[in-house]
């Protein structure tokens, strides 16, 4: 087998940095940035076999997962628009006019322009509640 140079290790973690923009996972960052050491160990020690090199990839990329994970996971995950997947949230608070009656625990009523299923006590059309939470695609409401 022919010598692995620093540069074939930056070639591999630029890889994996592509890898992990496709993937989004995080996984191969860290993989990435062991490869990306490594290539700073033999351009300093241009000599490390590649056994050695090996070795020495393996144990950053294990200790980079290991020690990584949690400290990541304590992290909170912040965003400006933390509901702006979740529609149904969005609208916790809101009053609204029911569409339908709610009878046996379900009516529907408009949110803007779209026409939700609504779930709470029976009431009749017109009334306005309160939506309290969301339950899938159903609106959970309230007499306010």
């Amino acid at each position: 087998m022919n010598e692995i140079e620093f540069w074939h290790w930056w070639v591999v973690a630029a890889a994996f940095g592509a890898l992990d923009m496709l993937a989004q996972s995080g996984f191969f960052l860290w993989l990435g940035v062991a490869a990306l050491v490594v290539g700073l160990i033999v351009f300093v020690l241009p000599d490390l076999s590649w056994q050695g090199q090996l070795l020495a990839f393996a144990a950053l990329a294990v200790v980079a997962l290991v020690f990584t994970r949690p400290f990541l996971k304590r992290l909170p995950g912040y965003s400006d628009r933390p509901t702006i997947n979740r529609r149904g949230e969005q609208y916790v608070g809101r009053l609204i006019v029911l569409e339908s009656p709610i009878i046996n625990g379900r009516g529907r009523a408009f949110v803007g322009d779209t026409l939700w299923t609504v779930e709470g006590c029976d009431q009749p059309a017109g009334t306005t509640v309160r939506v309290t939470g969301s339950d899938g695609a159903s609106l959970l409401v309230e007499k306010p």
